[in-house]
């Protein structure tokens, strides 16, 4: 087999590959005799069907089948024996096919760029520092209270955070516009689900009392034809409720999974699951940091489009289950759902992994047996049965293996501390597991 390679330009490369024309003609040969020990043809004894009859009727199709075999077979012993890793499958371009002549086709593909990891010393993180206070229990547990909580009638004149009964009529210069009237919507003041002024105009009515708003409707709203438009709404307040909280007893604890010790156990339960999430959420900040100094560090670093073509399909279909996955089998998810959306992202993931591989190869890390347990017991703790959670992740590989990848991960990010400038930024519960990073 001839073998000769070529750079097209950074990571791709263009290999030409030759094969004897011997390696698929005998392996045509070989399969129309052994086919011809069973096909029955008119005119012929079972098993007795001339070679030249069979090259006739059946030849191309098994010639078609041992082409397409013997390429990707010569392609592998071909990317060994150059000592090439491609990343993603190859563009194929045959050259030659005829029978009695050497196969040579063209293999276009992309190989991993060689990844030198860069020694990162002394840069800066900043750590989220909080403590889980009595106050913020008690905002949550007040929350829990207003979840189970029941909307009752009042007499007095709507507030923001009630919820209020309404009829409404839109007009724009006088006539009615599509969408723009209801009859007995409930809405919740503060939930900013109207256009602007729309919710604080009701503020303040009473249960059978009108009034006119002269509104105008957002210029980036999602409907063309009233960007802009200077509207009116009618609106009739039918009922004004207000939400009352619901009782803090055995009843609620029991709703959260408190079964005994009464409040003091609800508070305990409460503070350690709030433990955990703050936990969880410093954790990831800094991660989250570590791993922006790592693709900074790495900026020149070259990832094949395959992958990046790979990533975007999957944060494409991970996207589209979160919303459901609906539409059906004909919808067109990339247009629906265009690369751009994506790119850019799933570029900085291709990068992060290549790199975080080869941290890991360098300092041989290793996702121990017992580690992994630790973590899987950790996020079973918080189930009500944990020891189902903990034989469900060992009864599916795909959750281990995931487990597995988070355990490497975290080894990395602890390594790369080691050489970090570390500063502890005092916040409050909130602040810490917020999206935004608190500022010093």
């Amino acid at each position: 087999m001839q073998v000769s390679i070529e750079t097209t330009s950074g990571l791709e490369r263009r290999l030409t590959v030759g094969v004897p024309a011997e390696r698929v003609d005998g392996e045509v040969d070989n399969r129309l005799k052994k086919a011809a020990g069973n096909v029955r043809l008119p005119g012929f004894r079972p098993g007795k069907v001339p070679m030249k009859v069979m090259r006739q009727r059946f030849g191309e199709g098994v010639r078609q089948e041992v082409l397409g075999e013997v390429m990707s077979q010569s392609f592998q012993e071909a990317v060994v024996q150059e000592n090439l890793r491609p990343a993603g499958q190859p563009s194929i371009e045959p050259r030659t096919l005829e029978a009695g002549k050497d196969l040579e086709y063209v293999a276009t593909f992309e190989v991993f760029p060689e990844v030198e990891v860069v020694e990162m010393a002394d840069f800066s993180v900043e750590k989220p520092v909080a403590e889980v206070t009595d106050a913020d229990v008690d905002n949550i547990i007040e929350v829990f209270r207003k979840q189970q909580g029941t909307w009752e009638p009042v007499e007095r004149a709507a507030a923001e955070g009630d919820t209020v009964n309404i009829d409404y009529r839109g007009t724009r210069d006088g006539e009615e516009f599509e969408g723009g009237s209801a009859e007995g919507s409930d809405l919740e003041l503060g939930s900013g689900r109207m256009i602007p002024g729309f919710e604080e105009g009701i503020v303040g009515l009473k249960a059978g009392e009108e009034k006119t708003l002269a509104l105008t409707f957002p210029e980036d709203y999602h409907n063309e034809d009233l960007q802009g438009a200077a509207v009116e709404f009618a609106v009739t307040v039918n009922k004004v409720s207000e939400m009352v909280p619901a009782a803090l007893d055995e009843e609620l604890f029991a709703k959260y999974g408190v079964e005994e010790g009464g409040e003091e156990q609800f508070r305990k339960e409460i503070a350690e699951n709030m433990s955990r999430e703050l936990k969880n959420a410093v954790e990831t900040k800094v991660k989250q940091q570590v791993m922006d100094a790592v693709v900074e560090a790495h900026g020149s670093l070259e990832v094949p489009r395959a992958l990046v073509q790979q990533e975007i399909g999957a944060m494409r279909n991970q996207m589209f289950q979160q919303f459901g996955g609906a539409g059906g089998q004909d919808l067109d998810l990339n247009s629906l759902l265009p690369d751009d959306m994506f790119s850019e992202n799933a570029e900085r993931r291709v990068k992060l992994g290549l790199i975080m591989s080869e941290i890991i190869a360098k300092h041989d890390l290793k996702a121990g047996a017992e580690q992994v347990r630790a973590a899987i017991e950790e996020m079973a703790s918080t189930y009500q049965d944990p020891q189902e959670v903990i034989e469900y992740y060992y009864g599916n590989q795909q959750q281990l293996a995931a487990v597995e990848s988070k355990v490497l991960e975290d080894q990395v990010v602890a390594k790369l501390l080691e050489s970090a400038k570390i500063s502890e930024v005092q916040c409050s519960y909130q602040e810490a597991i917020s999206q935004e990073q608190p500022e010093a």
